[in-house]
């Protein structure tokens, strides 16, 4: 199986959806921009969001078990994926790279 890199690559975030919809949360998201996380598989990374984890992790499933090319050619890279958590108000993008060893 290989290993996957998570980068963080944008991290929104919709004031005015939040002061409309939203209950005041006391904590938010941690992700940093350009921070990296390394998947063994279906691991999650130690630190990262659980909530994040279960909207990407079947890419990185996918990805970690050699599969590739996702909706007949999206990616430039056939062996990555951008991918976005379910947060419709702080949303952060993920760059899912597959570690050639």
């Amino acid at each position: 199986m290989k290993k996957v890199k998570i980068t963080v690559m944008k991290i929104g975030c919709y004031k005015d959806l939040m002061e409309q919809y939203e209950n005041p949360i006391p904590h938010t998201c941690d992700m940093q921009l350009g921070q990296e996380f390394i998947a063994n598989g279906w691991e999650k990374p130690e630190n990262f969001c659980d909530s994040a984890w279960d909207t990407i992790s079947p890419f990185v499933m996918t990805l970690a078990h050699g599969g590739e090319n996702f909706y007949d050619g999206w990616m430039k890279n056939p062996k990555s994926a951008m991918i976005s958590c379910n947060d419709g108000f702080r949303p952060v993008s993920f760059l899912l790279e597959v570690i050639e060893e």
